[in-house]
């Protein structure tokens, strides 16, 4: 399984020279059409292939491809052993001149199988994966247990849970029912001892990191009485509430009702983000629409959530020195005064910016009003030319 350290350590790599020698193969199984399940195996081959023919199989171009050549054909070996039985998709990330070789499996919901050779690891496809299935957490509960789990891709692993035995007794115990109210109370006390502690369980949880988001699944009276012992981060980072009888749930169940939450919070927060930067933008605060701003801002440090067409894609020139992103086609870095080199999509660089300064990454899909504004968007957490104390301006 994918790791937000493996993640950043793909971000953060480069080549280190001038060859195109960083190999990103996504492999997408194929719905199978006869009983030898072959289909997928043969078109990630082909692929391969014609990969292996641009980078100059046959020897005639630039040797610093050798690396790159190397890891395709390797690449050929591996996809002629997925059969019929490869039914999750796969992501390879390579470069033999560095070392570098890592396999990580994947849900099924690739766009397609892909190959990129370039300097830097084509994460795109990765990234509209990961933007959808973030690490999520699922905790269900009752007023003496609690259940919880962890959701990432479609795996669902439960963790170790709490169980508290509440005293038998209720109303009526004693004498003409004397004793009822006091047993009562006693059983409000333990289940209020049990909420505290299934609040602080969430926090360490929270605090280890295993989880983003957070769904809670339980009866309405319970989940309000829990509310108020949450800690102000876990209670931000719950996504939404559904019922669920503790001990009756399956898997499957809450798979469905956990994802089924998810695609609804991420739908209405994405909506609300791009309204909020279309917004800020035509006030000229803190939004920012347009390749050329965007990329100023992303240089600043300036940008807090980035917005991008899922089909995004646009040339742009990247100094070989300082690394400065240019949307204008110029030979020179205007900063530094070094060569430029030309992006064919500027995204290979700005999604691994993005992953290493902890930006947080929208995909839009078919928004007539975003398609409008170019397709590339971000929301700012400031504006370092309207800062009022000059060290914005000054920097």
């Amino acid at each position: 399984m994918i790791t937000r350290d493996d993640i950043r350590g793909l971000a953060e790599f480069q080549s280190g020279d001038d060859s195109n020698s960083a190999v990103s193969f996504y492999f997408q199984p194929a719905k199978p059409h006869n009983r030898s399940h072959r289909e997928g195996s043969i078109l990630a081959k082909d692929v391969v292939r014609n990969a292996l023919r641009e980078a100059g199989e046959d020897g005639k171009q630039d040797v610093k491809n050798d690396g790159a050549r190397t890891d395709l054909r390797r690449m050929l070996e591996l996809a002629g052993s997925w059969q019929g039985t490869q039914s999750r998709a796969k992501a390879v990330f390579a470069c033999s001149s560095r070392n570098f070789w890592r396999e990580f499996d994947l849900p099924a919901q690739l766009a397609g199988t892909q190959i990129f050779v370039n300097r830097r690891f084509h994460l795109k496809p990765l990234m509209v994966l990961l933007g959808t299935h973030p690490r999520l957490g699922v905790a269900v509960f009752d007023r003496r247990r609690a259940r919880f789990f962890d959701l990432h891709f479609d795996e669902l692993t439960e963790r170790e849970g709490l169980f508290h035995s509440l005293p038998r007794r209720g109303r009526g115990d004693g004498f003409a029912g004397y004793d009822g109210g006091h047993a009562q109370r006693r059983v409000n006390d333990e289940a209020l001892h049990h909420f505290k502690n299934l609040a602080a369980h969430l926090k360490q949880a929270q605090e280890k990191g295993n989880f983003d988001y957070l769904v809670i699944g339980s009866s309405e009276s319970n989940w309000h009485e829990l509310q108020s012992h949450l800690h102000p981060y876990v209670a931000k980072a719950v996504l939404g509430h559904f019922p669920v009888n503790v001990a009756g749930v399956s898997h499957d169940q809450l798979c469905a009702q956990a994802e089924r939450t998810l695609r609804k919070s991420l739908d209405q927060r994405r909506d609300q983000v791009m309204k909020q930067v279309l917004r800020q933008a035509k006030g000229n605060h803190r939004g920012v629409t347009g390749l050329r701003r965007v990329l100023r801002s992303l240089e600043m440090g300036e940008v807090q959530t980035l917005l991008l067409g899922e089909n995004y894609s646009s040339h742009a020139v990247e100094c070989v020195a300082c690394g400065h992103l240019d949307a204008h086609m110029v030979r020179y870095c205007p900063l530094c005064g070094r060569g430029t080199r030309e992006l064919e999509d500027v995204c290979e660089a700005i999604v691994p910016a993005a992953i290493r300064h902890d930006i947080e990454l929208y995909y839009v899909t078919d928004d007539p009003e975003f398609d409008r504004v170019g397709n590339i968007a971000a929301l700012l957490r400031y504006r370092a030319d309207q800062r009022t104390n000059g060290i914005g301006a000054a920097s």
